[in-house]
């Protein structure tokens, strides 16, 4: 299950079950996962009723209730208090009535003036009012005044149940959202909470809406509503004064500070424009001054040369490289430096003579905001690596996440203790690397208008995927957006004109199988992506998420299912998972998140045997097969449940599977366990328990988010932790077996609770040793998928891989998302067949083959006694020695079909004697004649030196001619002549002996 970051909505009065995160549906807000919420929130405020040129003619606020059920309102209440305020809130008002099932209720204020108009008939008025420019909004859980709020992020307070801190208001959740202007408000994107204020909510046309759901056309006509991450630029709110005579630079309009300190003024400059955009959204032009740009000095180089001149509706004729005289008024729009262009007459267009175009600046990527704004707008020609990061909200809205250096960012927590100071400086870290490469334009690719454009980036053939290397061909200018630092192409990007405005390309990391990891079989975990054979349409009550034809795709609510909607969608989805799981190499797959077909009224087992039989058709024959449910079930289980499939050919199941039925699983999926061998091989057995914890959805009381990264249900899953070892343990003592992996879907990356238990438990990671990681989420990489051995299996791991077929890739290849644009991005294949990456392990199991060996003896070295003579002979009594020890293994090579003859003789001495008695100097024996040249050797007798025979019935003679596995001709069998062969083997029998079979000191 995909994890997202806690949405501390409390229910005043009612509450629902919270449904699991899940990544099929499409959804509507970049970098989220689909949460549901559980309590009320406030989803906008207008703050700027009635004053000159206003939409409305009251201020209002209104409230959203995301659940299913009404939500009572009593004892609830809505106060404000002043941006810098420390003390209660000055304004209340207590709340009546109820918010109906995913209704609205409509807070009417007071009026500036009488411009604009009315709203419709609220369900309730404030006589308080609030201020435009910044305050902090309190829905409480209570009617009177809350006690000083804190001031700074303040989230998971009992007594608030949401509140919104806006424009320069101290107390906020996380961040402040912006401030608003007369003819924008302030709206939360998607109806979630992230608790952050600054990305919950941005600036766009006013909506208000009453419980009756009606909402009246404003007049004069608001500006277009902006997106989350690409936001088309209003008309600004500053009066535009007299323009001076004098042109001024615009280095002197941007300033040194973060905002311009011209704001509210009226000035002209002149520069060359680098930039346009008359098309896609973002209505204007980059102005920078002419000769600026290139090596710059950062040290130096204070303040930006280039700035966005905003056109609107005004017709403002420009090419890039026009040398043109522009007056405007100075804004700042959310952070970006702005001049807005009042009539076509205040563009005037330059001779160009004689001026020197502007430079791409070639410089790295500042780590620090303040160290980015004196490059704000300008031409860059970015230097240093940069990797694809995030590409979620890709085929959303063009843009794609790029971190600086050769690596994506990594999820805090995956390498860092929640709460130390590793992990804030990798918090920071990650911020320092961070930027977006965008599209020029700000348009919506999901939006029901925008479906037949053809989403920029994108292609089956050249992907963009996380870890990619980015390499820049075009300049690009530095923007800043959405409270976002971005490199905008230098027009609008369309996929028509690529060629000459796409500025970068990225390497493509595909691979069509995993890396080879060795070993007799291989094991792997897999999500599945909420593989559902029922579909949708085959229940009552479901709610769809439809392609741009209005055709069912995916189930969205309203009944158990999670997968496909109709058969047709779930043949696209089965195609890509068999295609995924066949190209694993696997002989045994951990599975997650497959339909626990038993909810429906079916066998338990269903949908593992539907995908069972899908794999062995793609296969060609029954390869596969799945391991049945145990007799004895949890009486109650999750509508999705984990599994084994495993190729019948290499393994055998030992004995049945069983499944954890604990308290600390109540709101997750049961671990289940089943022992494997490979087939006939009794001492290859190994335990695998599959699992499936509580997702970081959701969660309250001592599961809600602490705020530390680990996300909701923290608590729950180092409960589910603690319980899996206690069961791993039960298993080894029960079954015997010491080898144990623990796989699947934990929910929790790295260094997060619910790991440690783990592996203080003693179990090692696997997965970890690959490098790789299995998810994607906030635009940075983590695993949350794992496999963790026992020591005893992990002596048993060759080498691990994590395919990355899945997390890295956009969403707009997945099944779910079929058809949502002109461009068809689907294909059977395995890339974004889920949205978790399979992690594949090599085991080494097969048992020690058992060797019989004669030992009968070894033959004389003929005179060439030296002083590895002796240590070959300690070598042969090693071989006895271990051959001695039942059940080790012998290091003596086996001939085939046949027992092996060596005949052994130990001595020492000079080249002609064979007398027992200890060496003397020059390695004479003592008492032993010395031989003159020319004369004959002293008599050998028998009974010098030792020899070492088997009984006669247990003698194997050797071929003639054949060397034993000392290297030594063993004589046996009579020759040709009918005489017994007495050659002897002339080269020296140590340096004949295989390297590990020699005696330590002479390898």
């Amino acid at each position: 299950m995909s994890p997202a970051h806690s949405s501390r909505l409390r229910l005043a009065f009612a509450s629902i079950v919270g449904v699991s995160l899940v990544a099929a549906p499409l959804l509507a807000v970049p970098a989220m996962a689909s949460t549901a919420g559980t309590g009320i929130v406030i989803s906008e405020a207008y703050l700027n009723g009635g004053s000159a040129g206003a939409s409305y003619l009251n201020k209002f606020v209104e409230l959203y209730n995301p659940t299913d059920a009404a939500v009572d309102l009593a004892g609830t209440s809505l106060q404000y208090r002043s941006p810098a305020g420390t003390a209660n809130p000055t304004g209340l008002l207590a709340l009546t009535g109820s918010i109906p099932g995913k209704g609205h209720y409509l807070i009417q204020g007071n009026s500036n003036a009488a411009n604009g108009a009315a709203l419709p008939t609220p369900d309730a008025s404030l006589a308080f009012s609030f201020g435009a420019s910044g305050g902090t909004l309190f829905l409480a859980n209570q009617t009177t005044a809350l006690t000083a709020p804190a001031t700074g992020s303040l989230v998971n307070d009992p007594a608030i149940i949401d509140l919104l801190g806006y424009g320069s208001s101290t107390t906020f959740e996380t961040a402040a959202a912006p401030a608003a202007s007369v003819t924008t408000s302030l709206g939360r994107t998607g109806e979630l909470d992230t608790d952050s204020n600054a990305a919950d909510f941005l600036a766009g046309a006013p909506t208000p809406t009453n419980a009756a759901a009606s909402t009246p056309t404003p007049t004069p006509t608001a500006t277009d509503t902006p997106t989350p991450t690409a936001t088309a630029t209003p008309a600004p709110t500053a009066t535009p004064t007299a323009p001076p005579v004098a042109a001024i630079p615009i280095s002197a309009i941007q300033g040194t500070g973060a905002a311009s300190e011209l704001v509210g003024t009226t000035v002209t400059t002149l520069g060359v424009v680098t930039a346009a955009y008359p098309t896609g959204g973002l209505a204007g032009f980059s102005l920078q001054t002419a000769g600026t740009g290139g090596a710059i000095d950062p040290a130096t180089h204070t303040a930006s040369d280039a700035v966005f001149v905003y056109t609107g509706t005004v017709a403002a004729p420009v090419s890039i490289g026009d040398y043109v005289s522009v007056t405007g008024a100075v804004t700042e729009y959310f952070g970006l430096t702005e001049l807005t262009l009042a009539a076509p007459a205040d563009l005037v267009t330059l001779d160009k003579t004689g001026i020197v175009a502007p430079q791409p600046a070639t410089v790295t990527l500042p780590t620090t905001d303040a160290a980015r704004e004196p490059l704000e707008g300008m031409l860059l020609a970015p230097q240093g690596a940069f990797t694809v990061t995030n590409n979620y909200s890709t085929n959303q809205y063009g843009e794609i996440g790029l971190a600086a250096g050769t690596t994506a960012l990594v999820t805090p927590t995956a390498t860092a203790r929640p709460g130390t100071a590793e992990y804030t400086a990798a918090v920071a870290a990650n911020a320092a690397r961070a930027v977006t490469l965008d599209d020029g334009a700000t348009t919506n690719y999901l939006a029901t208008a925008n479906k037949a454009k053809p989403v920029p980036y994108l292609s089956t053939d050249s992907p963009v995927r996380i870890g990619a290397a980015v390499t820049f061909t075009k300049p690009v200018i530095f923007d800043f957006r959405n409270s976002t630092w971005r490199l905008q192409p230098t027009a609008e990007l369309v996929p028509a004109t690529a060629a000459a405005v796409q500025p970068a390309t990225f390497a493509n990391t595909r691979t069509d199988a995993p890396r080879a990891v060795g070993g007799d079989i291989r094991l792997a975990t897999f999500n599945v992506l909420n593989y559902f054979p029922t579909t949708g349409d085959s229940l009552t009550g479901c709610t769809y998420y439809s392609d741009r034809a209005g055709t069912p795709i995916t189930v969205n609510s309203g009944c158990d299912a999670r997968g496909a909607a109709t058969a047709a969608s779930l043949g696209r989805q089965q195609a890509k998972i068999v295609t995924a799981i066949n190209a694993l190499g696997a002989q045994v797959v951990t599975l997650e998140e497959i339909e626990n077909s038993a909810r429906f009224g079916k066998d338990r087992d269903a949908a593992l045997s539907t995908l069972v039989d899908a794999l062995n058709t793609a296969a060609g024959s029954a390869v596969w097969a799945f391991v049945p449910s145990p007799a004895a079930l949890p009486a109650s289980e999750d509508v999705i449940r984990t599994g084994f499939i495993y190729k019948t050919a290499a393994v055998e199941t030992a004995g049945s599977s069983s499944i954890l039925d604990a308290p600390a699983f109540a709101n997750a999926r049961q671990p289940l366990a089943q022992a494997f061998r490979l087939v006939g091989d009794t001492g290859s057995s190994f335990l695998a328990i599959v699992n499936h914890f509580k997702s970081k959805g959701s969660g309250t009381g001592v599961d809600a988010d602490q705020g530390d990264g680990q996300g909701a249900s923290n608590a729950s899953r180092v409960n589910q932790a603690t319980a899996l070892v206690g069961f791993a343990d039960t298993l080894k003592t029960d079954t015997g077996i010491s080898r144990v992996f623990l796989t699947g879907d934990f929910n929790a990356y790295d260094q997060e609770d619910p790991i440690k238990v783990i592996t203080d438990a003693g179990y090692l990671s696997q997965e970890t040793k690959s490098g790789e990681y299995t998810y994607a989420f906030g635009g940075a990489v983590g695993s949350l998928d794992h496999v963790f051995a026992s020591p005893e299996a992990n002596a048993a791991v060759t080498d691990v891989d994590v395919w990355n077929i899945n997390s890295v890739e956009s969403v707009a290849l997945e099944y779910s998302r079929y058809n949502n644009n002109v461009t068809d991005f689907y294909r059977a294949d395995a890339f974004r067949s889920s949205d978790h990456d399979p992690a594949v392990v090599g085991l080494k199991l097969a048992s020690a083959a058992k060797v019989d060996i004669n030992l009968l003896n070894i033959n004389d070295f003929h005179g060439r006694i030296d002083a590895n003579t002796v240590k070959f002979a300690g070598t042969v009594e090693q071989a006895q020695g271990r051959i001695r020890r039942r059940g080790d293994p012998v290091p003596v090579r086996r001939r085939q079909h046949r027992r092996l003859a060596l005949r052994i003789r130990l001595t020492e001495g000079p080249a002609h004697d064979r007398g027992p008695q200890r060496a003397g100097p020059e390695g004479i024996r003592r008492g032993q004649p010395r031989v003159r040249p020319g004369t004959r050797r002293p008599h050998r007798p028998r009974q010098h030196g030792r020899r070492f025979r088997l009984p006669r019935r247990q003698r194997v003679p050797a071929r003639h001619g054949d060397a034993g596995p000392a290297g030594v001709f063993a004589p046996g069998r009579r020759g040709r002549h009918g005489r017994r062969d007495r050659r002897r083997h002339r080269g020296d029998p140590v340096s004949r002996l295989p390297e590990r079979h020699r005696h330590p000191e002479l390898r």
